[in-house]
């Protein structure tokens, strides 16, 4: 049974133009978040090498944000149902700037990845609560708008990083440090300008329950997971008494955790939810988004840099193509949905894009033309665009108001979890692959494998012939991780042809069961359907306008 709920009687619905004012607070947060990811892609190569760390460490600078930021998620989705929404989004931003600072200050590539974990904490609250504060207010049908905003937001975050990060990297005055700090100043402004425009009614609930079982047992058993694939078959064996005990002990975590989650009375996940067709195909299509918009980012930059020999800056502008396509693809997406309140169709076509995309890129090698896989690129782009936010809104239509964060932020757990996997996965096969075949070129070029500097990603300390066998198993071995994308991609597709078709709603919240009843009952009738009663922020029920 849901705690009872009281509203101040001072919080009163956003104008128009407060809506307008808050939501560039919002974008910009948003940005934020996705800029603290796509910053360091092209720089990664140059701070692992200047950190001295190895390839496994490369990936977990990458996924230990990811995975904080998965755990963590689920956790801001269900405050925000529970406490004040602003606070929390303010809360998010203080977390993530002590984060970024702390990692600019990283001394070794442990450090880094601690830091960047704590940082995660902070995305996650970002990455949940910006979709949260923005279904508080505004209706599923205009949304579909907003949501190519929030897309061209994370294109720009997306397209801007990588460029940035290059340039910070390449400029000798800067160094790879400013990747970290150069945005605390652009979140400080987000923190005063929400606390100037953003204006949610203030939720108090008596008796709020926590699940903090559920959320740690959901951490610990996804990192367990995340660690045994990063050191399998590399530090043990894949039939091993370490895979057993890890693997074991993750399904046990995973299991309590869902048992913990169907008896409490504020479950972190909600089972019922999760339940929902919408919602459970929904998650199935987000973890492939998560894989192709995170693993693209880290892969990509390393291929560019690594493989065939592009400085940062450069690495960032060949990411341009893949960064367009999600830019130009969920605005126009986005207002086509708008106008048809059809969401279903746009869904299914950027699913089969994806994958065409992926086999795309699944081709590559470290002589490829640029301009195949730059086109391959802007195929993966436009898929990304059209199913990201887009299978987000499909599940906030489904859910009344107040459950909009528990839901918003399953989904995005969900796609996050799909990005973390992806890359400790994809990672540690291009890792597996780049060894053997540096092990086997060294040895066939007369060089001793053991001693020559094989595994240092500092290409530039290695002698030359070194150098030019890891570029090429660097370049070879990509093309490889993205035909395991585009394989595990087509489960996307499969779940966008099973979601139903449905209308997007006009209204910001559910009508009760009583009026559900009365109007489903009017539809029949010949009365208007569901989707024409609309209700305010204020949570007054409207009817239709003469004539409508």
């Amino acid at each position: 049974m849901s705690a009872p709920t009281t509203t101040t009687a001072a919080d009163a619905p956003m104008t128009h133009r407060q809506t307008l004012e808050a939501l560039s607070g919002l974008l910009l947060v948003l940005f934020v978040a996705m800029l603290s990811g796509t910053v360091v892609s092209t720089a990664l190569p140059k701070i692992i090498g200047a950190l001295d760390g190895s390839q496994i460490q490369y990936t977990w600078v990458v996924t230990a944000t990811l995975l904080t930021a998965t755990a963590t998620t689920p956790i801001w989705g269900k405050l925000a149902d529970l406490f004040n929404k602003k606070t929390l989004v303010q809360v998010a931003i203080v977390v993530f700037l002590v984060g970024s600072v702390v990692a600019g200050f990283s001394q070794s590539a442990g450090q880094l990845i601690a830091a960047r974990a704590f940082q995660g904490i902070g995305v996650g609250g970002l990455q949940a609560l910006v979709q949260v504060a923005i279904a508080a207010m505004i209706p599923p049908r205009e949304r579909g708008r907003y949501n190519g905003y929030l897309g061209g937001v994370m294109a720009v975050a997306t397209v801007g990083g990588p460029l940035l990060g290059g340039l910070i990297v390449d400029t000798s005055w800067l160094g790879w440090r400013w990747c970290f700090f150069v945005g605390v100043p652009v979140a400080a402004i987000a923190l005063v300008l929400l606390q100037m425009t953003l204006r949610l009614p203030t939720v108090r609930r008596e008796n709020v329950k926590i699940d903090y079982l559920g959320a740690s047992l959901i951490a610990a058993g996804v990192s367990v997971l995340l660690i045994w694939i990063s050191f399998v078959d590399s530090s043990f064996a894949w039939v091993s008494w370490q895979s057993g005990a890890m693997v074991g002990g993750s399904i046990l975590l995973l299991g309590l955790a869902t048992w913990v989650e169907s008896r409490a009375a504020e479950p972190v996940v909600p089972l019922s939810i999760v339940r929902q067709r919408t919602t459970a195909l929904a998650i199935l299509g987000s973890l492939a988004v998560g894989m192709a918009m995170f693993g693209g980012a880290v892969f990509l930059g390393q291929y560019f840099q690594i493989g065939r020999g592009y400085s940062p800056t450069e690495a960032g502008l060949l990411t341009i193509p893949m960064m367009a396509g999600v830019l130009g693809s969920s605005i126009i997406a986005g207002r086509m949905i708008t106008n048809s309140g059809k969401l279903k169709p746009y869904i299914v076509f950027g699913s089969v894009v994806l994958v065409i995309g992926f086999g795309m890129l699944g081709t590559i090698d470290h002589e490829t033309s640029l301009v195949l896989v730059g086109a391959a690129m802007l195929i993966v782009g436009i898929g990304v665009g059209m199913t990201m936010q887009n299978l987000v809104l499909a599940v906030q239509n489904t859910v009344s108001l107040k459950d909009i964060g528990a839901a918003s932020s399953t989904v995005a757990f969900f796609r996050s979890l799909g990005g973390t996997i992806g890359v400790s996965v994809l990672g540690a096969v291009l890792a597996r692959r780049v060894s053997d075949q540096v092990t086997h070129d060294l040895t066939a070029a007369g060089i001793p494998a053991s001693g020559s500097g094989g595994g240092s990603l500092n290409l530039e300390v290695l002698p030359e012939p070194v150098a030019n066998i890891i570029r090429a198993a660097y370049g070879d071995a990509t093309g490889h991780i993205f035909l395991i994308s585009a394989a595990i991609a087509v489960v996307g597709i499969i779940a966008a042809l099973l979601l139903k078709p449905v209308n997007l709603r006009t209204s910001l919240d559910l009508p009760d069961p009583v009026r559900s009843a009365a109007v489903a009952a009017d539809a029949v009738d010949g009365a208007p359907a569901f989707d024409q009663v609309s209700v305010d922020s204020a949570g007054t029920r409207r009817p239709p306008a003469a004539g409508a």
